[in-house]
């Protein structure tokens, strides 16, 4: 039985930043989520599907790191989802070039045996249709649900995103989204609406403006580390979310205490990320390396000060 289940694309990315291009590159979704997650020794699975152009060796790349991929189907016929974009010089924006679908545009997801009973699950930005068809598998409700997803799925699938909101316990998305799927403006108002449609707690990322955590009336800001180089922001995302759930799964601790340190660790993770180009980072990325910049985290944000 695997701990952590993880739901999501594994795909190839091209992307083009000021600083440079890549030809096609291993991403996803899921995989971004499972590299960052496997940082903390949690054992995971990943659901998702791929062409019979899917390198092994990238297969290999994620047992290497404990993650299963007995979940991750191969139809040896088809090709892979790819995705290619190019950002502005901000790195805040940028234009998809190319959205293939491929494979995932039938892709009917079937949770292994050894997967059926997680404690934790993280559905990854997919088709709302997808995420449902894997709850919809699980017997047992997990400990903690958590989704990401984005305003795609909100301009082209309302309905069946609205019935898995009401399924999961927190949901990650970014301020435009958070603003998108609420219909307010002032992110306190966008996290209250988002409640009555289920989830318990709303994680708003601001890219390198942080992250905020609203869970009843507690609201929790953790900063992005001010960094000297933003390489490739491409999968940062999912990096914090797979850094907030990896941390969840390893401490099984769902308190709102435990989750703004899981906020802290995603935020600490998503910094690596941006360093180079795709997951490179990420797969080289060493313990001390994660220890000294959560340092950094803390002496970011700790002060002294007299009230009263």
């Amino acid at each position: 039985m695997s701990k952590l289940l993880i739901v999501g694309t594994v795909a190839f990315d091209a992307i083009e930043t000021p600083f440079g291009k890549t030809d096609k590159i291993l991403g996803g979704a899921a995989t971004y989520i499972s590299l960052s997650a496997s940082q903390f020794g949690v054992e995971s699975g990943i659901v998702s599907v791929v062409g019979g152009d899917f390198p092994k060796e990238y297969l290999k790349k994620l047992n290497d790191r404990n993650i299963n991929t007995d979940g991750i189907e191969i139809i040896e016929e088809g090709k892979t989802f790819f995705w290619k974009g190019k950002y502005h010089n901000d790195l805040n924006s940028r234009d998809t070039l190319i959205t293939d679908l491929n494979v995932l545009a039938d892709f009917n997801p079937v949770v292994p045996e050894k997967f059926i009973q997680p404690e934790f699950l993280m559905l990854g930005n997919l088709h709302p249709a997808v995420q449902m068809a894997v709850i919809n598998q699980i017997p047992v409700r997990p400990k903690l649900v958590v989704l990401d997803t984005m305003n795609f799925w909100m301009d082209n699938t309302w309905d069946a995103l609205m019935e898995v909101i009401a399924k999961i316990d927190v949901i990650t998305i970014n301020d435009e989204e958070a603003r998108q799927l609420s219909g307010e403006y002032s992110l306190v108002k966008a996290a209250q609406k988002i409640y009555e449609m289920g989830p318990k707690y709303v994680v708003i990322k601001k890219g390198e403006h942080g992250a905020l955590l609203f869970h009843e009336d507690n609201v929790f800001f953790a900063p992005a580390l001010p960094l000297e180089e933003v390489f490739d922001p491409t999968g940062a995302g999912d990096t914090f979310a797979g850094g907030f759930i990896g941390h969840m799964a390893k401490t099984e601790d769902i308190s709102f205490e435990n989750m703004k340190r899981g906020v802290i660790a995603g935020s600490n993770l998503a910094s690596f990320c941006v360093e180079k180009f795709g997951t490179e980072r990420m797969e080289n990325l060493t313990h001390n390396e994660i220890q000294e910049r959560l340092l950094q985290f803390k002496l970011l944000t700790q002060f002294d000060i007299e009230i009263g």
